[in-house]
């Protein structure tokens, strides 16, 4: 894939992201959802696949495994199925 002179793979800025994403939304009829949101979501059901803190954290980025913490959602019947 060809990169512009400033080495992104898609050469544009912050501005512009925002008001795509924006538009994207308003188009979709969806109210107050921020692209943060995303991550959050993508790392919640990375932790509902099984995956391990660490994992999730190579994953995502997450350099503090306590940020992961408000990721994992326990619930008590998917603990007593690992228990047994």
């Amino acid at each position: 894939m060809p990169r512009d002179i400033s080495g992104r793979v898609f050469p544009t800025n912050a501005m512009a992201l925002r008001g795509l994403w924006r538009r994207a939304c308003k188009r979709a009829n969806i109210e107050n959802l921020h692209f943060h949101d995303l991550r959050h979501e993508a790392t919640s059901r990375f932790f509902e696949k099984g995956l391990n803190v660490m994992e999730v954290a190579a994953i995502t980025g997450h350099k503090d495994l306590r940020m992961l913490q408000r990721y994992t959602h326990l619930r008590a019947e998917d603990l007593a199925k690992k228990l047994g």
